[in-house]
């Protein structure tokens, strides 16, 4: 569930992104409860979606001159092209000795030559050196399709992950510093103009942050009645009558900030046809409650974040002794609240996280504040109205309950209050030391090191890019969409997805553990999926695009307040939503976006544009290699609304039991194969989460499978495809290896252990190997042998 009205630090987002690039498949703009190819974020950033891009230099969208073309190319391709002109030559003579022989009335010779074109030719080279042709397939299929990608890719300085997804995102990172840096007349609409400029403030050629240095932080924090740790006007007084509910009004609703809980406007899973006020847990800093609870394990952690708020107070003039000695006593507070949040892996089902109710029982289960008061406070920013009987769903009525008696023994001090405006207000200053000086942003590299085993490091130009994107994701995607896109491939992808239904739909037939009714139900929930594949429309007219950032207002050399402004932007459009009708074609991902995602209640999965790219789609390419990737990836989506949580919403995107009672158990018990098949899977002596893990690995697994019986489909109804050059592969067993391709990435070793505690897709090898090995035709296309490592006797499928 992802809630995300408050804004938090943005130095996380380069740790949100290194696991999220690699499993990809999760989490659009933050209002959506959507499931998605990536992973999830693994801490959340001021501005951030979860649209992290990256530059790489890799298939061109224009063809390149001959001369640099040429060059360009590895002594392996060259080899091929010299090769391939030989074979033409020998083939014109070949044909018309062929044509001038009266007997021969066979089919044509061209359709057993491989592919020679350029773009085949660099595909098979591409898939060739990702590959160790040295291991046996059917003893370890990730490491016979990416044992070379691995050997030739080390994680490159200042990351922790890398991988397919991170080198696509590269590559639309550069696309959209090029369009970002053109100049304002050649921008098609204001909210261009807002993305531009918010860019230039993030750059700061003029070095106004470095002039500036705390100063903007210092100046917000006596406007919010000062910090223990640097105001001196905070005093016993102010201590002994500070006000919990003043200072969440001042915080959460005036500077749309994070602390204790989480809430949002979003869709109501039982009628989701209204937008409702959304209430969960939340608060902590870290990534997980684990870093807080296993203190033998994340020593490092606790250390490295206890001096990167030390560093941070002290920067802002707090005394180095005293700093230190506070910000432990929220450390302190922080792992207490991580006592009382509920695991991850105990909270996938929706049925049992809904609890309904008014405010009026919100104050009897949870009265810490008075919730009308407080929710009347934030309705006042868009002239909305609440009442005692306004209806809110919670999502964590327990935690909530344990955090009222937490905050009971706080608020009855002087000095627990001290910690908690302390705890409160470093909530705001954390989201915000991003957009100071390079003093403030280098005090985070410790922590991250600590969490990812990366200090990062990245040009000011890559994070600016991403930043903007995260911001004004609509007006860097109408960019994205004019530089990359000259003709519309939505008509071929969205054909595909069809394809991919349609096959999901006869295996939906052979399923014996489902009874009548509910297959009837499933096969309706299946027609009834909608699709939205590259963009929306709207954003290539400027009126309608203008229209959504109309209350935005950017300064080039304000990014500070940019920032704030921002976070206040976001937090009123959310509001907004309580009295709206659900937009049912809401998009939550931006174009540009490596990923796709599926949202429950929409009953809908989306596909950007930036993710319909080589090597996951091109429509210059072999089908098999298309369906291998893209095709998977449709079907993960589309498999999602019938995973663990999925299942639970109807066709409608309505939350309610529509299965027989009897395929429940049978579901539940398929199910718990998946959790212990991937449960036995370890990354460096740490086990996989099946049960965080289930509805990813149902999805990746129901994918693989319905993508590849579409492309079977396919390939029955179309002409034989040729062979890539150089492989010596048939059409099916490029569809595996391309599905594994997508998958080959390397992490640091704290980035892996992060992606465990975290993430609730499998690590990417075991997305990989699970499926793989869980699929009787993946063993029968590689002849693979029954009890063989990737053709285990038992074997486990729920879809």
């Amino acid at each position: 569930m992802s809630l995300a009205v408050e804004v938090v630090a943005k130095q996380a987002a380069e740790e949100e992104e290194t696991v999220n690039l690699m499993t990809r498949y999760k989490h659009a703009e933050l209002e959506d409860d959507v499931s998605s190819v990536g992973s999830v974020q693994l801490a959340e950033g001021v501005s951030s979606t979860t649209t992290h891009i990256r530059y790489h230099p890799g298939t061109p969208i224009c063809p390149p001159q001959w001369t640099a073309y040429w060059k360009s190319r590895s002594r392996l391709e060259r080899i091929l092209f010299s090769v391939s002109a030989g074979l033409i030559a020998l083939l014109v003579v070949f044909v018309l000795l062929l044509f001038t022989h009266p007997a021969c009335h066979r089919r044509p010779v061209e359709d057993t030559m491989p592919c020679l074109s350029p773009v085949c030719v660099q595909a098979s080279a591409n898939m060739l050196r990702a590959m160790d042709e040295t291991t046996d397939p059917c003893d370890d299929f990730y490491t016979y399709a990416c044992g070379g990608w691995v050997a030739a890719n080390p994680i490159p300085d200042g990351k922790s992950m890398w991988g397919t997804f991170t080198k696509l995102e590269q590559q639309n990172q550069q696309i959209l510093k090029t369009a970002l840096e053109k100049p304002y007349k050649e921008l098609h609409s204001e909210s261009e103009a807002k993305a531009k400029r918010y860019y230039m403030s993030c750059i700061d050629l003029n070095e106004t942050m470095e002039a500036l240095g705390g100063k903007p932080m210092l100046d917000l924090l006596d406007k919010i009645g000062g910090w223990n740790i640097t105001t001196p006007k905070w005093s016993v007084n102010q201590a002994a009558n500070w006000s919990l509910q003043k200072t969440l009004h001042k915080l959460h609703n005036g500077l749309n900030m994070g602390g204790l809980f989480s809430w949002s406007i979003g869709e109501d899973d039982r009628n989701s046809s209204r937008n409702v006020i959304q209430i969960d847990q939340g608060g902590l800093t870290l990534p997980t409650r684990d870093n807080y609870l296993n203190k033998t394990e994340n020593e490092k952690v606790l250390h490295a974040y206890l001096e990167y708020m030390s560093k941070i107070g002290t920067l802002l003039g707090g005394e180095e002794a005293g700093t230190r000695e506070q910000m432990q006593a929220v450390v302190d507070f922080e792992t207490r609240l991580a006592n009382i949040t509920e695991p991850l892996e105990l909270r996938r089902d929706e049925e049992k996280l809904y609890n309904l109710m008014s405010l009026t029982e919100l104050n009897e289960k949870a009265p810490f504040i008075d919730w009308v008061a407080y929710f009347s406070d934030a309705m006042r920013l868009v002239n909305r109205k609440v009442t005692p009987k306004t209806p809110v769903v919670v999502y964590a009525p327990q935690y909530l309950q344990k955090l009222s008696d937490l905050l009971k023994e706080y608020t009855n001090t002087t000095e627990g209050k001290t910690v908690l405006n302390n705890y409160l207000v470093w909530q705001t200053v954390r989201s915000l030391t991003v957009a100071l000086s390079k003093a403030f942003r280098d005090a985070y590299r410790g922590l991250r090191k600590a969490l990812i085993g990366s200090e990062g490091g990245e040009e000011p130009w890559r994070f600016c890019v991403t930043d903007t994107n995260n911001v004004v994701g609509f007006a860097t995607g109408a960019m994205f969409v004019r530089e990359v896109y000259k003709n519309d491939i939505r008509p071929g992808a969205e054909e595909m997805v069809d394809m991919v239904r349609n096959a999901f739909k006869r295996n939906l037939k052979r399923l014996d553990w489902m009874d009548e009714e509910t297959r009837v139900a499933a096969m309706q929930k299946a027609d009834a999926i909608t699709k939205m594949i590259g963009y929306p429309d709207y954003i290539l007219v400027a009126s309608e695009l203008d229209k959504k950032y109309e209350d935005l207002k950017f300064k080039e050399d304000e990014y500070f307040n940019n920032n704030v402004e921002l976070s206040r932007f976001n937090l009123r459009a959310n509001l907004k939503k309580l009295d709206e009708p659900v937009n049912k074609t809401r998009w939550s991902m931006t174009p540009p976006t490596v990923n796709a995602f599926y949202t429950p209640t929409k009953n809908q999965i989306a596909i950007p544009y930036g993710i319909l790219q080589p090597p996951f789609y091109d429509t210059r390419t072999q089908n098999a290699l298309n369906y291998g990737a893209m095709g998977v990836i449709m079907g993960h989506e589309l498999t999602h609304a019938f995973d663990d949580q999925g299942r639970e919403y109807d066709a409608t995107g309505n939350l309610h039991n529509w299965w027989n009672n009897q395929t429940i158990d049978r579901f539940k018990s398929r199910a718990s194969c998946l959790v212990n098949q991937y449960s036995a899977f370890n990354v460096n002596k740490k086990a996989v989460n099946g049960n965080l893990t289930l509805g990813e690995n149902i999805a990746d697994n129901g994918g693989l499978k319905a993508a590849y019986h579409a492309y079977e489909t396919w390939a029955a109804q179309n002409r034989d495809e040729q062979s890539l050059p150089g492989l010596n592969l048939t059409q099916k067993q490029l569809f595996f290896v391309a599905f594994a391709q997508v998958w080959c990435s390397a992490s640091t070793q704290e980035a892996a252990k992060l992606q465990l505690e975290k993430d609730p897709h499998a690590p990417s090898k075991h997305r990989v190997l699970g499926p793989l090995s869980n699929m009787e035709e993946f063993s029968q296309v590689w002849k693979c042998k029954p009890g063989s490592n990737m053709n285990p006797v038992n074997k486990c499928e729920v879809w």
